[in-house]
């Protein structure tokens, strides 16, 4: 009976961390390409606002962060830098500045979801129709399957 219980504890153990190794790796294993550093520098050219992404927000530990640089323009938002690996990221704009999922998740009805964020070394994301960068003043990453903060930017 003890040996039939501690195979069962060490064989669901190993279930469990190959279930969150899969969980974070399989982003990685399925993102398509990201943009190279030309096309980066090239889409964020016509940008209105540029702000820094940085791995010290309240929100940010060592499995959700953000670094490097934004640019905003009237059609697109283009990340040059890394961003933590991970499932169903999405990127926001948010008329006030955020540092954590308890402060964002209030005022979530009040910001605007640009797009899906599928690559983790720089992303290019088109602004949709009817959408007003200059009605916003922040830029948030947020994994809307675990309802996790990842990084954010105010831009003005």
């Amino acid at each position: 009976m003890r040996r039939l219980i501690i195979w069962l504890v060490t064989h669901g153990v190993a279930v469990a961390f190959g279930f969150a190794l899969g969980i974070y790796l399989l982003p990685i294993l399925t993102a398509p390409p990201s943009p190279d550093a030309a096309e980066l520098e090239q889409s964020a050219s016509d940008a209105m606002f540029t702000a820094d992404l940085t791995r010290e927000l309240r929100g940010s530990d060592f499995v959700h962060w953000g670094e490097g640089s934004i640019s905003i323009a009237a059609d697109k938002i283009v990340h040059m830098g890394k961003l933590a690996p991970g499932p169903d990221y999405k990127l926001y704009l948010v008329p006030e500045f955020v540092d954590h999922e308890d402060a964002f998740e209030p005022i979530k009805a009040s910001a605007v979801q640009v797009g899906d964020v599928k690559t983790f070394d720089g992303f290019i994301l088109d602004v949709p129709a009817g959408i007003d960068v200059t009605q916003y003043n922040t830029v948030l990453v947020w994994c809307e399957a675990f309802a996790e903060f990842i990084t954010a930017a105010q831009y003005r």
